[in-house]
């Protein structure tokens, strides 16, 4: 609830003039809202010289980033010390910027590593790869859709039964994802209401 209100008094102010980035014109149709909310937010950081950089390939760890970000509300990383050092993944150190970010999520099973000890933080992840851990985080993929040779199909299914992909362009979502993708796809995931599961369900 939080979120939503911090989400809407952002689009108010972008409604009243707010500035946009200096790299506006390389945004696709209908993304760039979403980056400017998300970075009004906190969620996601643009850079020093006013670009946000939307064709930009994003990778596993700074997707953890942005996830930890929006779940917790912890926009300011207030709290992100005390995720540092479990030790989750062999690739993941105390000493890395990721490792609070990738350990809590991993710790909460919204992503999961390319083994069972490593999690490849540096590596680029595909539209899918990035949609399957939004989705975790609002609470899918428990009973194992998510996984298995069709898991893409269920994870395009479900983030289009959603609403998560309205604005996606078609055929993007095996291809590395970017800043702007990632963007437009948490942004719309912040208004999904959270899953619960229960043992009968």
């Amino acid at each position: 609830l939080v979120l939503c209100v911090a989400m809407l008094l952002s689009v108010m102010v972008m409604g009243t003039g707010a500035a946009s980035f200096t790299d506006q014109d390389e945004f696709s149709d209908n993304y760039a809202e979403a980056a400017e909310v998300l970075t009004g937010m906190g969620i996601i950081q643009g850079y020093d010289d006013g670009s946000f950089l939307p064709q930009r390939n994003i990778n596993r760890a700074q997707v953890a980033t942005m996830i930890y970000r929006a779940a917790t509300g912890d926009v300011t990383d207030s709290k992100i010390s005390q995720f540092v050092g479990e030790d989750l993944f062999d690739d993941v150190n105390a000493d890395d910027w990721f490792a609070g970010y990738v350990n809590y999520c991993g710790n909460a099973e919204y992503i999961k590593g390319f083994t069972p000890d490593t999690f490849g933080p540096y590596k680029q992840v595909t539209g899918y790869q990035v949609l399957a851990m939004i989705l975790r985080a609002v609470g899918y993929g428990k009973m194992g859709e998510f996984t298995g040779s069709q898991w893409q199909v269920n994870v395009a299914s479900r983030a289009k039964s959603l609403g998560l992909t309205d604005n996606v362009i078609p055929g993007t979502l095996g291809t590395p994802a970017t800043r702007e993708i990632v963007a437009e796809v948490l942004f719309r995931s912040i208004l999904v209401p959270q899953v619960e599961y229960t043992p009968a369900f």
